[in-house]
This record gives structure tokens, C-alpha cells and sequence, in this order.
């Protein structure tokens, strides 16, 4: 599983202190998600277009590998499935966002946050009950067999 960062593990909000640094809230619950999976065997990767140390940060403390500075999702999507030996339709992805479209185009399961781009979700198999921010990845982990069984969306 590949997941974007800002609007799914975030609320897609940033706080800016007075010295430029930039603050985000993060949901404790996805940090027991990703246990869940990881408990499942099933790997998981962040990905973000964003270049900031927080991602760094939060990804290290989940024990997570971050893929940071991405231009293109797709792209990078294509490179983290040949590097690793893996068939881009067993990828499931999820991301909010416009510039997550190239991801979602070439993977084989798209998931995205109730609070989603309108174009974003309209392309997802799995529109998530929880918003960005507020537990995607622990929603994801406690009702993985029901997302995966079929390609009905859930709301």
C-alpha cells in the first residue's frame, strides 16, 4: 500500500510559525493502522510531492520508507514497483488530491479520504468513511478484507 501524505495522514492543513517552519497534525490511530498492516505482512510506503522534514520525521517514527520531492506520482509509483519486483495492479493507493491522479491511473485499487478532491473521488474504487487526517490508515487496516473483497466503493 502507497499513501500520500498531506489530506491522508494529515487534514491537509500546514501551520506556519512566525520562523517559517511548518507544523502539521498527524492522528495517532494511523500509527496503530500501520501496525495492523505491517502486522498483515502487507508493506507500506508513504509518497509526497512535498520536501519537508515533518514527512521525514513521521515516517521514521512509523517505521514507514518515505518517498519525498516527487514530481509525478505515476512516475515515481512505476519506479517503487520496479525497484521492488512488484505488478503495479497488486499496488493499492491513497491519495486526496489532483496530483495524485497519475498514481491512481496505473495502480490496481484507488482509496481516498471521504474528503477528497471531487475528480479524486470519482476515480476511487474505496471513497473512505474517515477525512483526511482523522484515522485513514486505521479505517483502512480494521476493514481491509471488507475494501478488498470487491470493487464496490463505501461511503
Amino acid at each position: 500500500m502507497v499513501f500520500d501524505f498531506d489530506g491522508v495522514l494529515t487534514d491537509n492543513r500546514v501551520w506556519v510559525t512566525q520562523d517559517g517552519a511548518e507544523t502539521v497534525c498527524c492522528n495517532r490511530a494511523d500509527g496503530l493502522g500501520f501496525s495492523l498492516l505491517r502486522a498483515a505482512g502487507i508493506p507500506c510506503v508513504i509518497l509526497s510531492t512535498e520536501t519537508n522534514p515533518v514527512v521525514t520525521h513521521r515516517a521514521k517514527k512509523l517505521g514507514i520508507p518515505a518517498v519525498q520531492s516527487v514530481a509525478d506520482k505515476g512516475e515515481a509509483m512505476r519506479k517503487i514497483c520496479r525497484d521492488h519486483g512488484v505488478d503495479l495492479a497488486q499496488v493499492a493507493f491513497v491519495g486526496n488530491d489532483l496530483n495524485d491522479l497519475p498514481a491512481f491511473r496505473i495502480v490496481g485499487r484507488r482509496l481516498c479520504p471521504r474528503d477528497a478532491a471531487p475528480e479524486v473521488r470519482r476515480l476511487c474504487d474505496h471513497v473512505l468513511r474517515t477525512r483526511g487526517g482523522a484515522g485513514v490508515v486505521r479505517e483502512i487496516a480494521v476493514r481491509f478484507k471488507q475494501l478488498f473483497r470487491s470493487r464496490r466503493r463505501s461511503y
